[in-house]
């Protein structure tokens, strides 16, 4: 492989050793040493590619979060209604490769971080604003209070990740899934009562 094919592989190597580390650690007290050797490159590679350790951390969030971008991206291509919409983002975000231990404690971590550092603030807050907005595209024809709901939704995703971080075994996506639509079959179900729209609601996970 031309050498200028490996700077990625190793860049991406990195990364998911960062994740992994962080993971079975539970925190960020892992070394760059530690995630290299994890990686299967040396600790003067790590930092040539990423720097100190800051580095190499904000470049993993910014890594999880463009998956998660490009995974809701494609799911709101797919959607045909304003509520597959709302359910495509819940299902996103409860997929096999953003649920997964690692990356769920990897979130936890980050969340304890970005108290202490403002570059890791930005990036959950442009997290957070994504969410907003792409449950929002959907809500906004499909309920009366769409901010509220949209609030709800993100506080019970956000909040299902902080459970699942405290837990062993297995994360069980299908059941956060049901846990957030059954929200939203509630809200739905609410704003038809207020405006005598009627009651039916196109849940994915009861079909």
């Amino acid at each position: 492989m031309p050498k200028l094919g490996m700077e990625p592989l190793r860049r991406k190597a990195l990364i998911d050793a960062a994740i992994g580390a962080i993971g079975e650690r539970g925190s960020l007290d892992v070394t760059m040493a530690q995630i290299a050797r994890r990686a299967g490159v040396s600790s003067a590679l790590a930092h040539h590619y990423f720097g100190a350790k800051d580095d190499l951390l904000h470049a993993t969030m910014r890594h999880i979060l463009a998956e998660l971008g490009r995974d809701a991206r494609i799911a709101l291509g797919q959607a045909q209604t304003p509520e597959e919409r709302v359910r495509a983002i819940i299902a996103v975000n409860f997929s096999a490769q953003q649920f997964t231990a690692q990356t769920v404690a990897a979130w936890l971590t980050f969340y304890v971080e970005a108290q202490r550092s403002e570059p890791m603030r930005r990036l959950l807050r442009i997290y957070a604003r994504r969410l907003h907005s792409n449950l929002m595209s959907g809500l906004r024809p499909l309920v009366a209070d769409a901010e509220q709901t949209a609030e709800g939704i993100a506080a019970l995703i956000d909040g299902l990740y902080i459970r699942r971080a405290l837990k062993d075994g297995a994360p069980d996506a299908a059941s956060a899934i049901a846990l957030v639509n059954d929200y939203l079959d509630l809200k739905i179900i609410a704003s038809n009562r207020k405006t005598g729209t009627g009651f039916r609601t196109h849940s994915m996970h009861s079909q």
